[in-house]
């Protein structure tokens, strides 16, 4: 792989630490963006020609347009953009604040959005790119007490395919990205759970505690595995629209996509009784 300048959200762990380390031991530019400086002190003084910071916090959507036209300005060329900012939220729907839903849709939805809205200038610019969209097999499967986490997936896989094709005549590609668990502070360290209700005591949506518990086993994705096949996608061309990582996810996905289908061909009679007949 040649050399490459990188903008990576979320850089201080999980897959945005894993994909800086590589990539700067490949001899890649990586402009990372981070909350904390202080997480990444031990990068910042061992690349220090090639690994710069921006501190951002991607519900800060100014911040974010003034953060793209900098480090524009600053590089010749962005290569690739991994917006790869976020978090995963836990709990029933109702038992959900309004700041909680709010909070994780401008994380990983909108966040998501602004930063290849802002990037698409020097892209199209340039005559090349590659974005890299990290969502989840949890935008294309839903599980009880991760509704918001996933309607941010749902919905952050629906722009980012409607964008892959109206930005592949400008030579930029979109990959989504899918992982199934993976042992990273998304599912240790920074998931939040919301405040418990007494009503939804044993219902399905409370699953995810035992999921949570790493005494009842750890996640099977290996983050550095899964940043190599991130990274090498990037070379392959055209660019992957989608990307499942993970043995137990692309099972899954393809489980619950096959009865999905397997119900839609059950209503096509259904669905053709509400055209028009021939000839009106």
């Amino acid at each position: 792989m040649m050399s490459k300048t990188w903008l990576i959200t979320g850089v201080s762990s999980g897959f945005g630490l894993e994909l800086t380390k590589q990539l700067l031991v490949a001899g890649n530019t990586v402009i990372g963006t981070v909350r904390n400086a202080a997480k990444i002190k031990d990068l910042i003084a061992q690349y220090p020609e090639t690994f710069s910071y921006e501190k951002l916090d991607v519900t800060d959507v100014t911040a974010i347009h003034n953060v793209v036209s900098k480090v524009s300005k600053e590089h010749a060329t962005i290569d690739v953009l991994v917006n790869n900012a976020g978090y995963g939220l836990f709990g029933a729907a109702e038992e959900l604040s309004d700041e909680e839903v709010n909070k994780i849709l401008s994380t990983d939805l909108l966040g998501s959005i602004q930063m290849i809205r802002s990037i698409l200038p020097k892209m199209r610019e340039q005559k090349h790119g590659r974005i890299i969209q990290i969502s989840s097999y949890g935008g294309q499967v839903a599980f009880p007490g991760n509704s918001m986490y996933h309607a941010s997936k749902f919905g952050i896989e629906g722009f980012a395919e409607s964008v892959a094709q109206e930005v592949a005549p400008f030579n930029i590609g979109v990959t989504i990205v899918e992982p199934g668990g993976a042992r990273t502070e998304f599912r240790y360290g920074s998931a939040q759970v919301a405040k418990a209700m007494p009503a939804y005591k044993g219902n399905p949506a409370r699953s995810f505690e035992k999921m949570l518990a790493p005494a009842n086993g750890l996640a099977p994705g290996d983050p550095a595995r899964m940043a190599t096949r991130i990274i090498e996608s990037v070379d392959q061309n055209p660019a992957p629209l989608r990307m499942m990582l993970g043995s137990a996810a692309v099972q899954n996905t393809i489980d619950v996509l096959t009865k999905r289908l397997d119900d839609y061909k059950k209503q096509k009679d259904l669905a053709a009784s509400t055209d028009f007949p021939d000839g009106e």
